[in-house]
């Protein structure tokens, strides 16, 4: 009997030391908000998750940029979350339960300095993967209604792939121009306006000729293009060139109580953003 009981208590230790050796730890991450700009393990362990899960295409790197940003933003508007683009307590916990994290597996591929693609406790390499600051897939859900200016400094040192340090002053400048007094969403869409025609046929093929296409915009025309823009600005077209459009792909935008074309109100239209109408 007194065998029998030994061995029950050690089977019972043994189940509880391989549990606590599992690579789902719930208290993994130290507790804090993460946002756009931390680096450090809660964001490794942040992207190995996103990962895991499917929604993080970058390299695990520890680094929250936009490409880390929209996956956030992906996971929580699929789990029924606020979509803030923030590893809050909320949003952590439900990664937590969606997915695992191996945190030896995943600090022995970093350190092997090798691309990898984290799949849980059998992870697998792959050579095929975007940095960080690559444009994402994803876009920002319409449940961002209320787009607000993310909290991280803006920086121009680390652009996506295809845009010039020139590209963004100048987008930020009509960007100032054209929409300083409209709603954070509404300086993203004209941002986008200007991305998308310049991937239209229809329209040429770089930021300057798009901006600069006689009578495309009034800030050109008017000259204020050229006034300084600021913080808000910038951040817009940076969130344009990393994925979101709330302009859902218009071509077109116009003030319906100025504008007095009979040509720009034959557009159709998509939706109103603050005082602009965007249309196709």
């Amino acid at each position: 009997m007194f065998k029998r009981l030994l061995y029950l208590f050690a089977a019972i230790v043994l189940v509880c030391l391989i549990e606590a050796a599992a690579p789902d730890e719930v208290s993994a991450f130290s507790g804090q908000v993460i946002v756009r700009g931390a680096t450090g393990d809660d964001v490794i362990e942040l992207q190995a998750r996103l990962q895991y899960c499917g929604y993080f295409k970058g390299r695990i790197d520890g680094i929250f940029g936009y490409g880390t940003y929209w996956a956030l933003r992906d996971f929580q508007e699929k789990f029924g979350l606020k979509v803030d683009g923030q590893a809050g307590s909320a949003t952590r916990q439900k990664l937590i339960r969606a997915s695992q994290f191996d945190r030896n597996y995943v600090y022995q591929k970093l350190q092997e300095g090798k691309p990898f693609t984290y799949y849980g406790h059998a992870g697998r390499t792959s050579s095929d993967q975007k940095t960080d600051s690559g444009i994402p897939k994803g876009k920002a859900p319409a449940a961002q209604s209320q787009g607000k200016p993310a909290k991280s400094k803006y920086t121009i040192d680390n652009l996506p792939q295809g845009y010039s340090k020139a590209d963004i002053n100048l987008m930020a400048n009509a960007v100032y121009g054209e929409s300083r007094g409209e709603p954070y969403i509404g300086q993203v869409a004209v941002s986008s306006v200007i991305i998308n025609r310049v991937a239209d046929p229809r329209f040429p093929n770089t930021i300057s000729d798009v901006i600069f296409q006689p009578g495309a915009f009034t800030a050109v025309s008017d000259g204020q293009i050229w006034l300084t823009p600021n913080e808000t600005a910038r951040r817009a077209v940076m969130d344009a060139i990393n994925g979101w459009d709330p302009s859902q792909g218009a071509l077109y935008y116009f003030n319906p109580d100025t504008a007095t074309s009979a040509w720009i109100w034959s557009r159709p239209q998509i939706q109103k953003i603050g005082k602009h109408i965007f249309c196709k």
